[in-house]
C-alpha cells in the first residue's frame, strides 16, 4: 500500500493554485466571468450597433414627411442588406435638407383658381369638388 496520507498534497503538486484555476470541485469561476463579460460585451455592442444604424432617422425628424420616409426605407434596407452605401445614402439624405417645392406651387395654382373664377363670376371649388 501507499506510505501517503490521505489527506496531504503530492509532494510535486504546486502548494498555490491560481484562482482562475478550477477547484476540486468542478467550479470554474474563469469561465463563468468570461461568460459574464461576453453577455454584457455582446449586448453592449448590439445596442451600439442598432443606435448607430438609427442615427439618419433621428437626423431626419423635422423634416419633410416624405424624406424622413425615404430615409426610414434606407436605412432599414441598410440594416438588412448590410450594404453600407444604402446607410451613407440616408444619412446624406438626412443631412441635406431639401428644398420645399411643392408648397410654392400649390399657392400659385390656388391664386390661379381664385383669379379664373373672379374673371368668369363662378364661385372657386375646393381642392376635393373635382367630382
Amino acid at each position: 500500500m501507499s506510505d501517503i496520507p490521505p489527506n496531504t498534497l503530492h509532494p510535486m503538486a504546486p502548494h498555490h493554485i491560481p484562482s482562475f484555476m478550477p477547484d476540486a470541485a468542478g467550479h470554474d469561476p474563469m469561465t463563468f466571468w468570461m461568460g459574464m463579460f461576453m453577455v454584457v460585451a455582446i449586448l453592449g455592442l448590439g445596442t451600439l450597433y442598432f443606435r448607430l444604424h438609427s442615427l439618419p432617422e433621428q437626423m431626419a425628424h423635422g423634416v419633410s414627411g416624405t424624406q424622413l420616409q425615404l430615409v426610414s426605407i434606407l436605412a432599414l434596407i441598410a440594416l438588412f442588406t448590410h450594404n453600407n452605401i444604402f446607410w451613407v445614402l440616408a444619412l446624406l439624405l438626412a443631412a441635406v435638407k431639401l428644398p420645399d417645392y411643392l408648397t410654392p406651387l400649390e399657392s400659385i395654382a390656388n391664386s390661379l383658381k381664385k383669379s379664373a373664377a373672379e374673371n368668369t363670376g363662378d364661385t372657386p371649388k375646393e381642392d376635393g369638388a373635382d367630382v
